[in-house]
């Protein structure tokens, strides 16, 4: 029988797993290997993907995928992952500082001032992100890596002179599945980091022990933080730390993240093992004795065969004999092997295969994972349900039931533009509008008194502060969004979200995992795009892409309100909710063109972890509040600060150059007169409006401030309530800004950013011509 016929709650064992290439190694990564025990623990509330458990932590696949695992039933699962009871009480020495290799002070240090490295790398939802933050403070610098479009995060340890560590990203393991997976080893293997920080979740060991081994392969000093430990132990659980050190020949530290504790001697031991270059005490994990020593001897001849070719490509040999033997082509082709030397190594392969019975790529995964159950036996003391994943359980009875559960997110998203337009957020919004009202009543007060120059004063007034203060009266909205959007993230609720809507965004083409970025759309398109890097499809990345700007972006959200504020007040809420309902609505049609014509073929599997719920770290959602914050600003005080100044140049000047007392004899008028017939059909044939949206090109905030600029705040005596339900409906889905714009040309090329520029406003000129047809049909 298949996975895929396994009921809930059964329990089978592994025989085989099918598929080919890249895929089939991400499942055996991630622990699908045949001789894994598994137990169905529930279905998707449409049916589709499941949920399982495997070595310890659950997993989901969808259905088609499960059919290609074959599986035997079995009474009960024969481990019960319960690990050793009997846990070494001594002290944790300090491996590497008390003696361990030689006296501290001791051996042949790197000089001074030599700049010591580090690379922070774990699996995702691990804590990454809070240690990296509690290493580095707020001196942290974003940017890419060489290449790629892959955030890259670098920042100083605090306290430590010439330190750097690199934030990779959060990846399962080191074959190349992924963008993420190929730049953290290229990382490792290329830039030659003195030292990793292997942040484990302790609560979850086996599945991130998996990525350790293979670090331990590169042969590079390593410390491994085992994080979360406050809820290992809390739950009655325990580690012999002292035990898995010397089974894994590096330090281990144990630490809680959040808390911030033990981080401090996780620093110590980094800095030392970069500064002494002490490399891991073992990096052989295949027991002779396994098996009959089928992979040990395979791994072992293979080792002795290349040893030549990885030292002259710089790679260290035993993580490379393992990626020949898992058919690696990246090592493969660095390595330069000669057609003498592949033949002799497939021969290798092949008799280890007979030997062993199952094939090459199954055969290192179990190796990997027959070790991990030896350390974790020996040295973990399994905590009882932890009050997280009894929590967890609980909440998603309601948030993935199969009949709550999208009722519950729609319920979810409602409440978040509730709070963030009608309660929260509009109360912050009207105090900094109010301060800002003020300021500038004062400061044309003080400008009248020194008899400021007309011109000077109506760009100071009418220009910044009517622009650029509009803009920024909506900084409180936006921050409240993302302050939701980052708890929903953080918590581990937008991974549900995915699981409950795979089946659903299959059906236009795409994986589950393609809602987070666009769940994140809501929030800024430019984060949103590069949240795309994390799909491992290229195919699912490129339609995720194009489709993200049709979410509605916070930077819309000053044009939503200030429009709806003048014509339709009282109806916020609904009239905001629809303008989201249709922007989903038409990103999904043109989903359904997509599938048909530029992205034929199915999405790619869809296998991740379910994370237990966890209250986000305030400090996490702070700094994050505080990068959109300053990005927000800096946007306000630069582009649109020269946006709003040169519209009040064009509408205050006429071609000329002469001061004009009527905005309809300048430069902008003449300017905007060209797109004039083109917006008449719509309702929107006014110049200012042409004016504003092309504004709106630069930053959708400065829409706003140029309605101010040139309508003087009068626009209800130029404007029907339809030709604004229109000019709403076009803002909604007319090209990105150029940020975006900017983001998508460095995602897919110069040549797919002005095709979305192009194709967006003719579906937004359709649409809001549609809008205005059918309401002056219902207006009479």
């Amino acid at each position: 029988m298949t996975l895929k016929e396994l009921e809930i709650g059964q329990s089978a064992i592994i025989t085989r797993v099918g598929g080919e290439g890249a895929l089939r190694q991400h499942f055996l990564d991630m622990g699908v290997i045949p001789g894994a025990e598994i137990t169905l623990i529930k279905y998707a509330p449409m049916g589709d993907p499941m949920e399982f458990q495997v070595h310890g932590y659950e997993l989901t696949l969808r259905l088609d995928d499960a059919a290609q695992i074959d599986v035997e039933l079995i009474a009960a699962r024969a481990r019960s992952h319960e690990g050793t009871s009997d846990i070494n009480k001594s002290v944790h020495p300090g491996l590497g500082e008390e003696g361990k290799y030689h006296s501290k002070g001791d051996g042949d240090p790197l000089p001074d001032s030599e700049d010591l490295t580090f690379a922070l790398v774990g699996n995702q939802n691990c804590g990454k992100t809070t240690l990296f933050n509690q290493l580095t403070g707020s001196n942290q610098h974003i940017g890419n890596f060489p290449g790629v479009t892959v955030d890259r995060k670098d920042g100083p340890i605090r306290g430590q002179a010439h330190t750097k560590v690199t934030d990779l990203p959060g990846i399962y393991s080191m074959s190349p599945y992924s963008s993420e997976e190929i730049v953290s080893r290229n990382f490792v293997l290329e830039e030659h980091p003195k030292a990793i920080i292997n942040i484990v979740d302790a609560t979850n060991i086996e599945r991130n022990l998996y990525l350790t081994m293979q670090l331990l392969e590169m042969d590079i000093p390593t410390v491994v933080a085992l994080n979360m430990m406050d809820e290992m132990t809390g739950n009655g659980g325990s580690i012999d730390v002292n035990h898995m050190e010397e089974m894994l020949g590096v330090p281990v530290v144990p630490i809680s993240a959040a808390k911030n504790e033990g981080v401090d001697e996780l620093v110590r031991h980094a800095m030392h093992i970069a500064k002494y270059q002490e490399k891991p005490g073992r990096q052989d994990f295949c027991d002779e004795n396994d098996f009959g020593g089928s992979v040990h001897r395979c791994i072992h001849a293979i080792c002795h065969l290349i040893d030549d070719h990885a030292k002259a490509a710089e790679i260290p040999v035993r993580f490379a004999a393992a990626k020949i033997i898992e058919g690696d082509a990246l090592i493969m082709e660095r390595l330069k092997l000669d057609d003498n030397e592949k033949e002799a190594i497939e021969h290798l392969i092949l008799q280890m295969e007979k030997e062993r019975g199952i094939d090459r790529s199954a055969a290192i995964a179990d190796m990997r994972f027959t070790f991990i159950e030896k350390v974790c036996e020996q040295t973990v003391v399994k905590p009882k349900e932890s009050k997280e994943r009894i929590r967890s359980q609980k909440i998603d009875r309601i948030l993935t039931g199969k009949y709550t559960a999208i009722p519950c997110f729609f319920g979810i998203m409602l409440l978040v533009f509730y709070l963030t337009f009608n309660v929260i957020g509009a109360w912050l919004q009207n105090l900094l509008e109010l301060g800002i009202s003020q300021l500038s009543d004062a400061t044309e007060q003080l400008m009248i008194a020194a008899d400021v120059n007309e011109v000077l004063r109506g760009l100071v007034i009418d220009g910044i502060f009517t622009g650029v203060g509009s803009v920024l009266s909506f900084l409180p909205i936006i921050v409240t969004l993302f302050f939701f959007l980052s708890l929903m993230e953080d918590s581990g609720y937008i991974a549900r979200v995915a699981f409950v809507m795979d089946k659903l965004l299959r059906k236009i083409g795409l994986s589950g995992r393609s809602i987070v970025p666009m769940l994140l759309g809501f929030g800024c398109t430019v984060p949103a795009l590069m949240s795309t890097r994390t799909l491992p499809s290229e195919r699912d990345r490129k339609m995720t892409i194009l489709l993200t700007p049709f979410m509605s972006c916070s930077a819309k959200l000053p044009i939503y309100s200030f429009l709806i504020s003048a014509f339709f007040p009282g109806h916020g809420a609904l009239i905001m909710m629809g303008l989201y309902i249709l922007g989903i609505a038409v990103g999904i049609l043109v989903a359904l063109v997509y599938r048909k014509t530029l992205f034929k073929g199915e999405a790619v599997p869809f296998v991740m972890e379910l994370p237990n719920y966890r209250l986000p770290g305030a400090k996490n959602v702070l700094q994050l509040l505080w990068e959109k914050a300053k990005d927000f600003i800096q946007k306000a005080f630069t582009v649109i600060f020269m946006a709003t100044i040169c519209i009040w140049f064009l509408r205050s000047f006429s071609p000329h150059f002469s001061l004009v007392q009527d905005s309809k004899d300048s430069i902008l008028a003449m300017i905007a007169s060209v797109l004039v017939p083109i917006f008449k059909p719509l309702g929107l044939g006014d110049w200012r409006i042409c004016v504003s949206l092309i504004s709106g090109f630069m930053a959708k905030e400065s829409v706003v401030s140029t309605l101010e600029v040139l309508f003087g705040g009068a626009m209800q005596q130029f404007m029907t309530p339809l030709a604004a339900m229109c000019l709403l409906v076009f803002s909604l889905l007319y090209t990105p800004c150029v940020a975006a714009i900017a983001s998508i040309r460095r995602e897919l090329g110069r040549k797919w950013a002005w095709g979305v520029v192009i194709w967006q406003c003719v579906i937004a000129w359709l649409v809001a011509y549609a809008v205005n047809l059918i309401g002056g049909f219902i207006l009479g």
